[in-house]
């Protein structure tokens, strides 16, 4: 299929899917939801084709550039590495899994999946747009679904939290902005200013900010992407939202909306501010391994079941912060170890997806219990594996995924983040090791409270019936996949690969090439 089409189809599918909806019968709830459960698998089943149309080797596969707003140099310019596929087709899998789970909803049903199909329209449009400007305006438009998701399906705290996400995101996007204005302008404001992938090329070779200015723009772009990973001490709207978010919505929150802090990051702060994202390096090593311990000490610190997971990923995403930060140089300007970055970047980049698998999993199976007994208390649970024996076994499964338990996804990734780190600074990266068991604390002291013990000690025990078809499927599809990407992980290492090595390679030589300047400049002085 032609990329043009099939990245408009993956963008606004789920788009077309929402107006159809209109077309419905309101009290028909059963129906819309089969509706819209038909829109993200087919959703999904494009993102999948896209799998195999993509050839790691050549790199970036561009659609077609399209006139959008000629007069001010915005075009409509997509695009798909292996930087950008794996996430595109966790999104399309997390947002399927999640409308499966959206039968829980009973409340305004139509409203609920208008907004959820559009929230889908914008994160497939982050992860696929290579105009800088479409790329913003993709990220704010998942902004306004996301807020009235919470706001009025939410617990019972539901304003407070979806204010203070609205707020932090809006506080992120704003630095974007500006900083998105310094490379319009400094560029020359020519037709490829906002195109991504020349002004990457331009970063490169030295030609697009100063020194200086590269630091600024990057603190600007840094600061609005570390809201959205979220890292400490930017983190803090993330356990309300969870918390007061409905069991779908956490499940995409903490599934895709954090991997796009991420992906801001190595797609569009490293790339064009070469020079600044290496004077910050060990700013933000150290704050990645801060995020680490930080989260997990906090996780230990809750008795919410569902706040313990939300600062799980706290803990499990400064892993993707430390392996995209351990660059180091040398007084000439060259990277030590290149190949050990280039490890921490791909290990980075797994850690999102496998931590979109392991945390999907363990949201949904909080929320499978919750929607019985309606409450959370660590402390009121117990013997959930006499009572629910499958529902429990599949928990334990993505619970130690979570964990990092060689042999599922969650090991891979934080081990070559450590790994990699060990060569930046060997005490961070043990400091970074220590998570580990952390994690492990949390996550088998959790489970022992809930799953074990003699008997259930919290309200409603009648209701703790086995787990339905419904929730089986959603937990054995992400418990396989669990295990598929831990034996396999080349699955997802083959087709990242070559594109981190390409970023990777090019953000030296851009780095090389603004240091010679900023010399030249010294020197003249």
């Amino acid at each position: 299929m032609n990329p043009f089409f099939l990245l408009s189809i993956l963008i606004f599918l789920p788009l077309l899917g929402a107006l159809i909806l209109l077309m419905f019968d309101e009290r028909n709830a059963e129906a819309m939801r089969f509706w819209s459960l038909a829109v993200t698998l087919m959703t999904f089943g494009f993102s999948i084709a896209l799998y195999f149309q993509y050839d790691p080797a050549q790199g970036m596969l561009t659609a077609e550039v399209k006139d959008w707003i000629p007069t001010w140099n915005v075009y409509y310019r997509l695009g798909v590495d292996g930087i950008s596929l794996p996430l595109v087709v966790l999104t399309g899998l997390v947002s399927s899994l999640a409308m499966v789970a959206s039968w829980s909803i009973t409340k305004h049903v139509r409203g609920y999946l208008i907004l959820f199909l559009m929230l889908e329209t914008g994160m497939m449009g982050v992860f696929l747009s290579l105009d800088f400007f479409l790329f913003y305006v993709f990220w704010e438009v998942m902004l306004l679904p996301m807020y009235f998701l919470i706001g009025v399906w939410g617990g019972p705290r539901k304003e407070y939290a979806a204010i203070k996400f609205f707020l932090y995101t809006l506080a992120g996007s704003v630095l974007m902005l500006v900083a998105m204005l310094m490379f319009y302008f400094y560029s020359g404001a020519k037709p490829e200013s906002f195109n991504l992938v020349a002004l990457a090329d331009m970063a490169s070779k030295g030609g697009l900010l100063s020194p200086n200015m590269q630091v600024t723009a990057f603190a600007l772009l840094f600061i609005g992407f570390a809201i959205k990973l979220p890292a400490f001490p930017v983190h803090t709207w993330l356990p309300d939202a969870h918390v007061e978010a409905p069991t779908p919505i956490s499940m995409i929150l903490a599934g895709v909306l954090l991997k796009m802090g991420g992906y801001g990051i190595i797609r569009i702060a490293f790339p064009l501010c070469p020079y600044g994202a290496q004077y910050f390096a060990y700013t933000m090593v150290a704050i990645g391994v801060i995020s680490i311990i930080y989260g997990a000490f906090a996780a230990l610190a809750q008795t919410d079941f569902k706040r313990l997971v939300a600062y799980s990923s706290v803990s499990h995403m400064g892993y993707v912060l430390l392996g995209l930060a351990i660059w180091k140089i040398n007084e000439a300007g060259d990277t030590i170890n290149s190949s050990y970055w280039q490890m921490g970047l791909n290990g980075a980049m797994f850690q999102m997806i496998a931590h979109g698998i392991s945390s999907t999993g363990m949201f949904f199976m909080v929320g499978v219990v919750y929607d019985r007994v309606h409450h959370r208390d660590l402390n009121k649970f117990g013997g959930l594996m006499g009572t629910m024996p499958l529902y429990s076994g599949l928990a334990a499964g993505l619970f130690f995924a979570g964990l990092g338990l060689p042999g599922l996804c969650g090991f891979i990734g934080e081990v070559f983040v450590v790994i990699s780190c060990w060569s930046f600074s060997p005490m961070l990266a043990i400091l970074a090791a220590s998570g580990v068991i952390l994690t492990a604390g949390y996550i088998l002291w959790a489970m022992q409270r809930v799953y074990l013990g003699a008997e259930y000690k919290g309200p409603h025990p009648e209701a703790l019936t086995p787990s339905n078809a419904r929730e089986n499927a959603v937990g054995f599809i992400l418990l396989a996949l669990a295990i598929v990407f831990g034996v396999a992980p080349a699955l997802l290492f083959n087709v990242m690969e070559p594109s981190v090595k390409a970023m990777a390679q090019a953000a030296e030589a851009g780095y090389k090439q603004s240091a010679s300047q900023l010399n030249e400049l010294q020197a003249q002085r």
